[in-house]
């Protein structure tokens, strides 16, 4: 899973985490004893966040990328989506990290088609879309949707083209790497 503080990103003009604190949720922030799946003790849902002026490096470093990109709509916003999007700073995989409480929020429109649309696209650049519930991982491809089961820390995400009587098939594994 994406590691925020990894990386620093600035938020687009305009945008605003005002009373989101769904990143609070659904990513482990250890320097706060936060589990993914559930609300960082310091969060305070509709309100933001409790520590927000004294808030570990780790918070304070991560943007969503409804926060960076302005491109993306209000439809977007993690509050609203149910859903947190972010770029692995690594491998630039489309990570969407949802609300355990609504696991099959991405499965709905406008969300699905899009999420299809950006693994179409993502292609190209040997990118992927990956939707994780809590650390279980799945992986949206152009035909079809690929569970990976639990996705820890040491696992990468590899894929092939193979050639069929109906056309070109991507292969996708969940390998460990030690």
């Amino acid at each position: 899973m994406l590691d925020p503080a990894h990386f620093v990103s600035t938020p687009a003009p305009g945008r605003a985490c005002g009373a989101c604190t769904l990143c609070c949720k659904v990513y482990d922030v250890p320097a706060v004893e936060s589990v993914a799946g559930e609300w960082c003790r310091h969060a305070r849902p509709g309100r933001g966040c409790g520590i927000h002026e004294t808030r570990p490096g780790h918070c304070r470093a991560f943007h969503c990328l409804w926060m960076t990109e302005g491109w993306l709509g209000p439809e977007w916003k993690p509050d609203k989506a149910k859903m947190v999007l972010s770029l692995d700073p690594t491998t630039r995989f489309l990570h969407v990290q949802v609300d355990p409480s609504q696991p099959g929020m991405w499965r709905r429109e406008p969300y699905y088609g899009q999420l299809k649309r950006w693994a179409v696209a993502s292609l190209a650049q040997n990118r992927h879309v990956l939707v994780f519930v809590n650390r279980s991982a799945t992986v949206v491809l152009p035909d079809r949707d690929e569970a990976l089961g639990i996705f820890g820390p040491g696992d990468r995400l590899f894929s092939r083209e193979r050639m069929t009587p109906n056309g070109v098939v991507i292969e996708v594994e969940k390998r460990t790497v030690v």
